[in-house]
C-alpha cells in the first residue's frame, strides 16, 4: 500500500492511493490539534486497510502533506555510507551514531525550506531513506527488527552546516523549521521487502549531486532499529532517517550550498521523488 497525508479542502486525511496511484481513499478525518498525529492515530485505531470514510477523488484534486506531522520522535543516523564519512575525513563508525530532528522541522511535498542568511549561510541537503515504525518496539533482534516496521519514506535531513559545525553536536543545525521534508508517501513493507536494495538519489535544480544505493548503508535499516530499540522504546509512527549518502554540498570543492530559489528533489526508487523549493529571508 501506499499512503498519504491529504488536504481536501479544510479536511485533512490519512488516506490510501489505488492501485493506479491516481485515486485517494480516505481511511481516517485527522482532529487538528497540538500533538495531534493523524498516522499515529490512525495506526492505533487499525483503520489503514479499512473502508472509506470520505469520498474518494483524484490525486489531482487534493493537496499532499508531510505523511506524519507529530511523531513523538525523529531519529537520524549520522555517517552511514562508508563513502560519506570519508568524504568528511571521518573514519566509518563502529555503531549507529543517533540524534534527534524535532517535529518543528517536518514540511512535506512542495513545501518551502525556509531560512535566513542571519542564520544561516551553509544550508545543505541530504537524501535519506526513512523507516516508519509501525509497532511498538522495545529490545527487539536484528532478526526481528522489520517485522515493526510500517513502511518507508523519503527524508531531506535539511542541515546548516555552520551550525552543525560550531555547535560542536548536531541537533539545532538539523532542526530549523522547514529541515525535515517528509514524503511523498509511505510505501508499507509489503511493497518494499529489503530496504538495502533501494537506489537513492538527490538533485538540485536538476542537477544530480548525489547518487548511491541503500546496498552502501554500514548499518542496515534492522540493526539501526534494534540498537536503537535498546536504549528507547520506539513508538508507531516514530520516523527514523537512515543516513544519507556520498555528494553532499560541505564535502564539495568548491562547497553547494542551497541557495534561494534552489528546487530540491529528492528521490527513492519504488517511493518516489520528495520536491521542495528553497526561500532565503
Amino acid at each position: 500500500m501506499r499512503i498519504v497525508r491529504v488536504a481536501a479542502g479544510t479536511d485533512i486525511y490519512i488516506a490510501r492511493l489505488d492501485a493506479s496511484g491516481d485515486t485517494v481513499v480516505p481511511v481516517y478525518a485527522e482532529t487538528q490539534g497540538p500533538g495531534r498525529d493523524g498516522l499515529r492515530e490512525a495506526l492505533a485505531a487499525g483503520v489503514i486497510d479499512g473502508p472509506a470514510v470520505a469520498d474518494e477523488r483524484p490525486l489531482a484534486d487534493v493537496r499532499l502533506l508531510a505523511p506524519v506531522i507529530n511523531p513523538q520522535k525523529v531519529l537520524a543516523i549520522g555517517l552511514n555510507y562508508a563513502k560519506h564519512a570519508r568524504e568528511g575525513g571521518i573514519e566509518p563508525p563502529k555503531s549507529p551514531v543517533s540524534f534527534v530532528k524535532t517535529n518543528n522541522s517536518i514540511v512535506g511535498p512542495d513545501d518551502e525550506i525556509r531560512y535566513s542568511k542571519d542564520d544561516s549561510t551553509q544550508v545543505d541537503y541530504e537524501v535519506e531513506l526513512a523507516v516508519v515504525m509501525g509497532r511498538t518496539a522495545r529490545r527487539v533482534s536484528t532478526a526481528d527488527a522489520l517485522d515493526y516496521v510500517f513502511g518507508y519514506t523519503v527524508c531531506n535531513d535539511v542541515s546548516a552546516r555552520d551550525a552543525q559545525f560550531g555547535d560542536g553536536q548536531w541537533v539545532r543545525s538539523k532542526s530549523f523549521d522547514t529541515f525535515c521534508p517528509l514524503g511523498p508517501s509511505i510505501v508499507t513493507t509489503d511493497e518494499i521487502p529489503d530496504p538495502q536494495t533501494l537506489g537513492l538519489r538527490c538533485r538540485v535544480n536538476g542537477t544530480t549531486l548525489q547518487d548511491s544505493n541503500t546496498a552502501d548503508m554500514i548499518f542496515g535499516c534492522a540493526e539501526i532499529i534494534s540498537f536503537l530499540s535498546r536504549a528507547m522504546t520506539l513508538e508507531p509512527g516514530d520516523v527514523i532517517a537512515t543516513g544519507t549518502p556520498e555528494g553532499v554540498g560541505f564535502a564539495r570543492k568548491p562547497p553547494v550550498w542551497l541557495l534561494d530559489g534552489d528546487v530540491v528533489e529528492c528521490e527513492v526508487d519504488g517511493i518516489g521523488v520528495l520536491r521542495n523549493q528553497v526561500v532565503v529571508d
